[in-house]
């Protein structure tokens, strides 16, 4: 399992608040840390899906029509998986490569890489978070921006993270995601001015709403698990 450098220690000290069900002082907004980077705190509320859900969406999606699906607006391009995505099967360790924008912003190249949470989160009390149903799912990736985003030697993209924490309830799941950009410039805020993240909250919210809308029938329909899906009537 992959050590945590420097910067990832400092960026997340308080990371593992994303496990409990305690309301946090940004639920939905950004902040500029203090060495310039910019969080950005989304919450989303997907009303039918579960986090088992979100989770085996990752080891689905694989076509730009997919995507689109999933954003119609922003998602452009699906650029493929690497060899370690297995379609219904696994996405960590895997790397994407996508075309999106952020809604006023112009579309970019993304690259991000999957890695398992217990990289960053406290393996103990995100093992106890998932035992007493406070997670249902965790995604973490480390992500890049641009055609040719910057990559260290493990071919980790250097731009910043990405969080999606889940909690499912009687109504569905509840979704905590979160960035954190800039970590490869020299000046942080310069390079990723407020007005990104406040577009990244709306793309970020906008997406999972639509997941949220298709998810629970593609889910039965597709999925290998053996799950039924629940009468309507």
């Amino acid at each position: 399992m992959k050590k945590s450098t420097a910067i990832e220690k400092e960026l997340f000290t308080d990371i593992d608040q994303l496990l409990s069900t305690r309301p946090m002082p940004l639920e939905t907004g950004i902040r500029r840390l203090p060495n310039g980077m910019l969080q950005v705190s989304v919450r989303t509320d997907l009303h039918g899906c579960s986090g088992r859900m979100v989770n085996w969406w990752f080891t689905f999606f694989e076509t730009t029509q997919h995507i689109k699906w999933w954003h119609p607006h922003d998602h452009v391009l699906h650029g493929g998986w690497d060899q370690y995505w297995k379609r219904n099967e696994n996405y960590i360790g895997a790397t994407i490569h996508a075309t999106e924008s952020l809604g006023s912003i112009p579309p970019v190249p993304a690259t991000i890489r999957f890695h398992h949470p217990a990289e960053v989160f406290n393996p103990h009390l995100l093992e106890v978070a998932y035992a007493r149903n406070e997670v249902s799912a965790a995604v973490y990736a480390r992500i890049g921006f641009g055609k040719d985003t910057p990559l260290d030697a493990d071919g980790d993209p250097l731009d910043g993270y990405m969080f999606h924490i889940l909690r499912d309830t009687p109504w569905g799941c509840v979704l905590r995601s979160r960035f954190y950009l800039g970590a490869a410039a020299t000046d942080p805020q310069h390079a990723v001015p407020d007005e990104t993240g406040l577009q990244l909250m709306v793309h970020c919210y906008s997406e999972f709403s639509y997941l949220s809308r298709f998810l629970p029938s593609l889910y039965y329909a597709e999925n290998k698990n053996g799950d039924s899906a629940p009468l309507p009537w």
